[in-house]
């Protein structure tokens, strides 16, 4: 019965695919859904997109290793999305453009930032997507077992699929009918768990009196909360996939109710996540981390209940893995490839490119997945390449004028920033990517003041 229920929840998902086929008439449609998500559109779709691999597989695995300070992994992206709803949603809605890119080539001008931009962000999301595909192989292992390779082909071919047929439309109908399912499956495997784990007395009882510590434990410490909060957090604040669905809204009004909404909701979720996990940790103790959620589901959720969380968990997943697709290959395509042969590319080729992008980009993805397998790992080192590279640039771009910064300063700043940040999570030196944030901001105010000073001094001769 759980198998038939997974492919009934494929195959829903390739149908919708199917039946938003039919709206893609030019690239508006494709990249944004003609900008007309509504309120619930839109706050359904930013759930469903946040809450992914990394939100369940990956913050239930640190509920189980850590402890309630697990939660902090959406707590800081719920931060993040509410200074984005106060500060700028509606500034960015206002653009109304299709990347995030094209907000810094608004920002201080020039093709060559949103190039050298889409480049860094291209690279980075290629591990967030990783981190989706490696989450769908392990919820779909408790059904497999010992299949987590061809599980991980078969989810990536499923969301491909979709995403190369309905573009955005697809996307943001797949991601409320998700985000629907992910919230139902959450709490009723929370609820079934903690009467399992005897109560929450009962776990006291069992569990080291650290893992109900917050906001800090003896191992999660000040540290760890400020590398979730600038690198993971930031993400949220500036971010392609939470900028895609910012795009798509009907008006500026709309952008900030839905980050608000969704960043309400978020923190409750967060602790329910985190529960789980520590529910697991009582229940099965012994197991992998990122294994709990989805043994947890096989073993204290009835028969037939539990397809439909295991459902739940893959909704999640792909919800994410979709977003952060579609949107790699839309920067790709518009972003690079565009520019550079914008004379020869029409709007009908520029569309059959992005959705070649979105099966060269899932495939790419696919094989990193299948190297790394580990979900945390290979989201940090996405947000830590992205983050350390882009973030500054965007959010100091809003007062570009006022600030005198200028492209050649931005240029410094995310090949330094992200470069930096790619170097040190690669050489295992992650104890000084904080370290990365100073450093593009510095970059970005020493190349601008730079220029000015050599431009007013060639003005001079």
């Amino acid at each position: 019965m759980n198998i038939a229920i997974v492919g009934i929840f494929f195959a829903g998902m390739i149908f919708i695919g199917i039946l938003s086929m039919k709206k893609i008439k030019t690239t508006s449609s494709y990249f944004v859904a003609d900008r007309d998500g509504s309120t619930v559109a839109i706050t359904g779709s930013l759930l469903a997109t946040i809450i992914g691999g990394s939100s369940t597989i990956g913050i239930a695995g640190l509920g189980y290793s850590k402890g309630i300070v697990g939660a902090w992994w959406m707590l800081v992206g719920a931060i993040g999305l509410l200074i984005l709803s106060f500060w700028l949603a509606k500034k960015v809605r206002n653009y109304a453009v299709f990347t995030l890119p094209e907000i810094l080539e608004r920002q201080y001008g020039g093709h060559t930032i949103k190039i050298i931009a889409s480049i860094v962000i291209a690279t980075a999301w290629l591990g967030i997507i990783a981190g989706q595909i490696i989450a769908a192989g392990k919820i779909l292992s408790v059904l497999w077992p010992g299949q987590l390779d061809l599980l991980m082909i078969t989810a990536t071919s499923v969301f491909i699929l979709y995403t190369v047929l309905g573009g955005q439309y697809s996307i943001l109908k797949t991601d409320l009918v998700q985000s629907i399912i992910i919230i139902a499956g959450l709490f009723i495997c929370l609820i079934l768990s903690i009467s399992a784990a005897g109560g929450l007395t009962a776990m006291a009882a069992k569990l080291p009196e650290s893992f109900f510590s917050f906001p800090v434990s003896d191992a999660f410490g000040w540290t760890d909360l400020l590398t979730f909060l600038l690198f993971v957090g930031a993400a949220y604040l500036v971010g392609p996939d939470i900028y895609s669905r910012i795009f798509c809204a009907k008006g500026p009004g709309i952008a900030r109710k839905s980050t608000m909404l969704a960043a309400a909701a978020m923190i409750p979720i967060a602790f329910c996540i985190a529960l789980i996990g520590i529910t697991a940790r009582v229940i099965l103790p012994g197991i992998p981390a990122e294994s709990a959620f989805p043994a947890l589901v096989m073993n204290v959720i009835p028969v037939g209940l539990n397809g439909l969380v295991i459902a739940a968990l893959l909704a999640a997943v792909m919800s994410s893995a979709d977003t952060c697709l579609l949107t790699t290959s839309t920067i790709i395509a518009a972003d690079i490839i565009n520019p550079v042969f914008k004379s020869t590319i029409n709007e009908k080729t520029l569309l059959m490119i992005t959705r070649i992008g979105v099966i060269i980009i899932g495939i790419i993805s696919l094989l990193i997945a299948l190297k790394l397998k580990g979900i945390i790992a290979s989201l940090l080192l996405g947000y830590t390449v992205y983050t350390s590279g882009l973030v500054i640039p965007v959010l100091l771009g809003f007062y570009a004028k006022s600030l005198k910064l200028n492209a050649v300063g931005v240029i410094a700043a995310i090949a330094g920033g992200g470069g930096m940040g790619l170097f040190l999570k690669l050489s295992g030196h992650n104890n000084l990517a904080l370290l990365t944030l100073p450093v593009s901001a510095f970059l970005l105010f020493a190349g601008s003041y730079s220029a000015h000073f050599l431009k007013g001094k060639e003005s001079a001769g």
